[in-house]
């Protein structure tokens, strides 16, 4: 039951969710009673680490970990988001400035940019920018193509799927895409961007039009097309 009283009905247990958790490449984690959870250090604190230990393991897979308002004291206290950029509810900046330090106070030293914005996000496959074909980052992914392509183009792309693990193995987290929001309406843009990050802008500018919604940008740190 969500704080404005809407019921949500889980579809799996947090103890087949951890079981089956190879399976999804996307890990969408709401806020609420965030400082009770931090305390407690209880779900979904775990499933949160279980996830990024994938990622860290397995560089070659594309995962997400999109957190929305408060969700990102999760990931502060689980040690994801040093060295990142990140974002939260404005009433929760400081709180969450005070869990990066320290976080980072008992591991790495690395500390965690806390921005005023829609969304942040990290390892971002590419950025979005205003102008498509001058954005040097963008990139369109199509459908498999014919498997009657010949050597060299089959070789090159081979190459360079193996160049983007081994760069993915090298960035934080190996390479996981981290999104962090503000409140629950900017959870709505975080979403969109990850809807043109998986699919295409077009369809996420489709999909803001179905909601009649106006999409605001968030902010890009550091995008490296992998």
């Amino acid at each position: 039951m969500t704080q404005q009283g809407v019921a949500l009905e889980a579809q799996i247990s947090l103890k087949e969710a951890l079981q089956r958790l190879k399976e999804f490449d996307v890990l969408l984690v709401p806020g609420g009673h965030a400082l009770e959870i931090v305390k407690k250090e209880g779900q979904p604190i775990q499933l949160i680490t279980a996830f990024s230990d994938l990622q860290t393991a397995d560089p070659s897979r594309e995962r997400t970990l999109l957190a929305v308002d408060t969700a990102s004291l999760f990931l502060a206290k689980a040690g994801l988001l040093q060295g990142l950029g990140a974002t939260t509810h404005p009433d929760f900046y400081i709180k969450l400035e005070h869990a990066c330090q320290e976080a980072s106070a008992n591991d790495t030293q690395e500390r965690t940019d806390v921005m005023e914005e829609r969304y942040v996000v990290n390892n971002a496959r590419f950025d979005l920018g205003e102008d498509m074909e001058e954005n040097p980052y963008v990139f369109n992914k199509t459908r498999t193509r014919s498997t009657a392509r010949k050597g060299s183009l089959a070789r090159k792309e081979s190459n360079a799927k193996r160049e983007n693990i081994v760069r993915r193995q090298s960035m934080k987290l190996g390479g996981m895409r981290v999104i962090t929001s503000g409140g629950a309406v900017s959870g709505l843009d975080a979403a969109l961007y990850l809807v043109s990050a998986l699919v295409s802008h077009d369809s996420a500018q489709e999909v803001a039009r179905l909601l009649q919604y106006d999409w605001v940008k968030g902010v890009v740190v550091d995008a490296i097309d992998v």
